[in-house]
């Protein structure tokens, strides 16, 4: 019997990636968020999800400890996406990657001046290609949480996050100052499980193109 191993990450993913899972007929027996099992049995014997962190998902598919799972564009990004096939945008966890700075802080006037900012981010790779692009001089500050922080405690004068209300923002007396990308959680999938596993693979595959059109 040919196993399929599908990786995910607790909390939202999860939660949005369930219907489309049912779509293709897997239902997890147990829901991480409940459970300490990181490996979780379906009803399908021959299928079963292994529970990681968001941002380590993409390496377990590269080398093949998993034969696909859901990541956010983000993470990808960050990841760079070598030895993976990403069929699907899933259209799931939607939100926002954004500049945000404190209040009263005059973003767009210390551009024009030419102002090296100190900027911290998980997301290192994103943001100094989003102010390479743009001309502007940062010192990059990479950080792992609590990003609206750096600001307040005078370590960056921005931050690079990802923003979904803005209530964070906001309850720390931040403001979103720029648009970097509209982020949404993609389908992965390992090249060299597509090849050997395709025929169990790809009605996966499929069915989740379905869902998501619907």
């Amino acid at each position: 019997m040919t196993t399929i191993t599908i990786a995910l990450s607790k909390g939202r993913i999860f939660d949005e990636t369930l219907p489309l899972l049912a779509a293709a007929g897997i239902v997890p027996t147990e829901n991480p968020e409940t459970s300490r099992k990181l490996i979780i049995e379906t009803n399908r014997p021959e299928v079963r999800v292994v529970i990681v962190r968001a941002t380590d998902v993409p390496t377990y598919v590269q080398y093949g400890a998993a034969d696909l799972g859901v990541a956010g564009r983000d993470v990808m990004i960050e990841h760079g996406g070598e030895g993976l096939y990403s069929p699907l945008d899933l259209k799931i966890a939607k939100c926002r990657m954004m500049v945000a700075v404190p209040e009263g802080f005059d973003y767009q006037n210390a551009v024009r001046q030419g102002a090296r900012l100190k900027v911290a981010s998980k997301y290192i790779k994103t943001a100094r290609e989003h102010f390479a692009s743009k001309g502007v001089h940062v010192d990059l500050i990479k950080l792992y949480g609590s990003m609206e922080l750096a600001p307040l405690a005078g370590l960056a004068d921005a931050i690079v996050d990802l923003v979904s209300t803005g209530g964070t923002l906001k309850a720390n007396k931040l403001v979103a100052v720029e648009d970097i990308m509209l982020i949404s959680s993609r389908l992965v999938v390992n090249q060299a499980s597509l090849k050997v596993k395709r025929e169990t693979l790809q009605p996966i595959i499929d069915a989740f193109a379905q869902a998501v059109e619907k």
